[in-house]
């Protein structure tokens, strides 16, 4: 018996560690705490320059984002077709760049310049999902974002997206089931 319980107890962080980096978690004040490992996900898919206003002209060096989302709700995805509650998708940022050592032709990843969340969670918030940034200046990283305004970004997602507030319209690995 003592041991069974040595064991528990030995084993205790390793699982509340890959519970917590399973689910999106909150501070007492309700902002989001930035997700770690997220490079370790699924990575559902990268766009260049993706932008939802027409008037933006053509930047010469756009952003890459790359979208990835936690196993577990992507898992479950694969499986019913829905996001499952406490779902978190992380959009990491970087500059485009161009003629750097070898390189001249086409565009690489460059600097990373900010990180975007979406996630569901109906028991918090009352539209299910919410969306965060934590981009302070000059890229560096905030350890944790307050929900956006639900006008800044879930009414887009909401009108717009395929599938669950996300748009796997633009995701092969989420679009092709």
């Amino acid at each position: 018996m003592l041991t069974g319980l040595l064991g528990v107890a030995l084993c205790l962080p390793f699982i509340m560690r890959a519970q917590s980096n399973a689910e999106s978690r909150f501070t007492p004040e309700n902002e989001l705490v930035r997700p770690e490992g997220f490079r370790e996900w699924v990575f559902v898919g990268a766009s260049l320059g993706m932008s939802y206003n027409e008037d933006d002209g053509k930047p010469k060096h756009p952003n890459f984002h790359n979208v990835y989302i936690h196993p577990n709700a992507y898992r479950h995805f694969k499986k019913t077709g829905g996001f499952p509650e406490r779902t978190i998708l992380a959009m990491e940022v970087f500059t485009s760049g161009s003629q750097a050592s070898i390189n001249r032709q086409g565009s690489f990843e460059d600097r990373s310049v900010g990180l975007e969340a979406a996630v569901k969670d109906s028991s918090r918030f009352e539209e299910g999902w919410a969306y965060f940034s934590f981009t302070e200046s000059e890229g560096k990283l905030a350890s944790t974002a307050t929900a956006f305004p639900k006008d800044r970004c879930w009414s887009c997602h909401n009108e717009h997206a395929a599938n669950g507030n996300v748009f796997t319209q633009f995701y092969p690995v989420l679009r092709d089931k």
